[in-house]
């Protein structure tokens, strides 16, 4: 689990396909900042721009680990295989704060910016969300955007989606990768995981489940 509270902002160096066709994944090796692997071992969770990747090597005195992606996270995501700066957190430990909201690690989808402008100290962001995640988006509610928790300022449902305007401080454009979005640009979604729940229980239908084995 996450909370979409960004670590360290981080690096992909290199992409190097791990097999000839397109059913092959992709090993990524990430640079990241001097102290962030100092508690990091083998087989740990790390999120890649939201998306929850596992630890398969590690180099300490050169600040880099790599992960595997699969073909499937690869088709469900975006910017995984780009070279560039990528957000980074690590998993959450028990008796961490939750700073942010309860994240997952897991893309509901991705979504595309349609506006990045600065106003006064802020800058708005746009993000035009898929349709499919349009129920799950509400006023004051929580969105993780390339794995960064953030807080929904206002709706806008459209017929190609969902567009939601997001206020970013100072502080988030400048520690986190969100500085480099621009109009155009692609980026991982996951809804509030709270709402996951409740509209599963709003929809079961109570005469097709039993709890009875």
């Amino acid at each position: 689990m996450f909370t979409g509270i960004i670590t360290g902002v981080g690096r992909i160096v290199a992409a190097h396909a791990l097999g000839s066709s397109s059913t092959h994944g992709k090993r990524l090796s990430i640079e990241c900042p001097p102290v962030f692997l100092d508690d990091v071992g083998l087989g740990d969770s790390i999120a890649l721009n939201g998306a929850c990747m596992t630890v398969s090597s590690l180099t300490t005195a050169q600040h880099q680990f790599t992960v595997d992606v699969s073909a499937e996270s690869l088709d469900k995501t975006t910017g995984l295989a780009q070279l560039g700066a990528i957000n980074l957190e690590k998993a959450l430990r028990a008796h961490d704060r939750l700073g942010g909201h309860i994240v997952s690690g897991h893309v509901d989808g991705t979504g595309r910016v349609t506006h990045f402008a600065q106003i006064g100290e802020s800058w708005e962001l746009r993000v035009l969300a898929p349709r499919a995640l349009a129920k799950y988006l509400a006023f004051k509610g929580s969105i993780t955007v390339n794995g960064v928790s953030l807080t929904v300022n206002r709706i806008h449902d459209r017929q190609d989606g969902c567009e939601m305007s997001i206020n970013l401080i100072p502080h988030t454009v400048q520690n986190t990768a969100l500085g480099t979005l621009a109009a155009g640009s692609h980026v991982n979604l996951e809804i509030d995981l709270i709402a996951r729940y409740v509209e599963r229980m709003l929809n079961v239908d109570p005469q097709q489940t039993s709890l009875a084995p």
